[in-house]
C-alpha cells in the first residue's frame, strides 16, 4: 500500500473516530485498515493513534501529523483537479443526521435526485431533534434550525426561515385571536425542549439586530416536532415554528397564522461538519448538494438571506 493511501485511511480513522467506521466509511476490511495504521506508524517510527476498547484519541504526535496529512491530501486533490478533475465519483458511507421538521417538507421529496447523481453514496440518514455527538456517533454532517451553540464544528449558513406563531381555530375561538406581541403573555403555548435538560426553548421575538427573548406559559413540553404541531392541532396552545413545517395546515385552515408581526423573524438554516481541512467527498457533495437544492425551493418560508 503507498504512503498516499495511508494517509487516506489514516484521516478517515480520524475523522470518524475509530478504526470500525473508518472502514465502513472506505469500504475496506477493518484489518485492512488497522494494518495500513500499524504500517504507517513503523513507517514513521512514531506512534500516532492511542487505542482503547472503546474510542480512539491522537498522541502528540498524531496531533502534528493530521495537520500535515490533510494539508497533504488537499494539495494531491487539488493536483489531481488541476485540469478538469478527477473522474472517480464519490462513494462509500455517508451518514447524515436532520431535524424532523425538514424530512418530509425539504428533503425526503428529494432524495432520488441525490441518489441518482451518486449512486456508489451509501446513505444513512437519521431523522431525529435530539441533539447528536458528530464524532461519537459517527455523523459525517448534521443540519439545524435555530442559532448554534459555540462550537469547534464548521456551520455554514443555507437559507434563512421565515417563523410564525399560529394554533388551532378551536383554541383560538376558546382564547381569544393575539393581534400584537404584548398579546401573547396572555396566552397559553406548546413549549418545545431538546436534549436533557427539560428546559423550554424561549420564543424569538423581533429585535434590532440583537435577539430577544419571550418565555411563554405552557401545560405541556414536547421534545419531537411532529408532536409538537399535533399539540398545536389538537388546541393545546399556541406554538411558534418555521412556516415551512406547517406550511400544508396554514393552506388547510386547520391551523391559523396569528401577530403577523413575528413573522420579522427569521431563523438560520445551517449544516454542520467537523472542523477538518480534508473532508471526504461523499460528504463535500452533500453539503454542495444542499445548497443546491435550499436555492432552488427558496420561497415565502426559505430565503437566502437574512433580509
Amino acid at each position: 500500500m503507498d504512503f498516499t493511501q495511508q494517509l487516506r485511511i489514516f484521516v478517515a480513522v480520524v475523522d470518524n473516530g475509530s478504526f470500525a467506521r473508518a472502514a465502513e466509511a472506505l469500504l475496506m476490511a477493518r484489518p485492512s485498515v488497522t494494518n495500513a495504521i500499524n504500517a504507517l506508524e513503523k513507517g514513521l517510527g512514531a506512534r500516532l493513534i492511542q487505542r482503547t476498547t472503546r474510542r480512539i484519541s491522537l498522541t502528540g504526535e498524531g496531533e502534528l501529523f493530521y495537520d500535515r496529512a490533510t494539508r497533504l491530501l488537499t494539495d494531491i486533490a487539488d493536483a489531481q483537479n488541476l485540469f478538469g478533475g478527477t473522474d472517480m465519483p464519490p462513494c462509500g458511507r455517508l451518514r447524515v443526521d436532520i431535524p424532523v421538521a425538514l424530512a418530509k417538507p425539504l428533503l425526503i421529496a428529494r432524495l432520488p435526485q441525490f441518489k441518482a447523481l451518486y449512486p456508489d453514496i451509501d446513505l444513512i440518514l437519521g431523522v431525529s431533534d435530539q441533539p447528536v455527538d458528530l464524532l461519537a456517533d459517527g455523523v459525517d454532517c448534521v443540519v439545524r434550525i435555530g442559532e448554534l451553540p459555540p462550537t469547534s464544528m464548521v456551520a455554514r449558513k443555507l437559507a434563512w426561515m421565515t417563523v410564525v406563531v399560529c394554533g388551532s381555530p378551536a383554541y383560538l375561538a376558546a382564547h381569544g385571536i393575539p393581534e400584537t406581541i404584548e398579546d401573547l403573555k396572555h396566552h397559553q403555548a406548546v413549549n418545545y425542549f431538546s436534549g436533557r435538560g427539560h428546559r423550554p426553548v424561549a420564543w424569538t421575538l423581533p429585535g434590532n439586530g440583537e435577539s430577544m427573548y419571550l418565555p411563554m406559559h405552557s401545560g405541556i413540553m414536547v421534545n419531537d416536532t411532529e408532536a409538537f404541531v399535533g399539540c398545536a392541532l389538537a388546541g393545546l396552545g399556541l406554538i411558534q415554528v418555521p412556516g415551512l413545517v406547517v406550511a400544508k395546515h396554514l393552506s388547510s385552515g386547520r391551523l391559523q397564522e396569528v401577530v403577523p408581526a413575528m413573522r420579522d423573524i427569521r431563523w438560520p438554516l445551517s449544516i454542520m461538519y467537523p472542523n477538518r481541512q480534508h473532508l471526504a467527498p461523499q460528504v463535500r457533495a452533500f453539503i454542495d448538494w444542499m445548497g443546491t437544492i435550499v436555492q432552488s425551493t427558496a420561497s415565502q418560508w426559505l430565503h437566502l438571506t437574512a433580509s
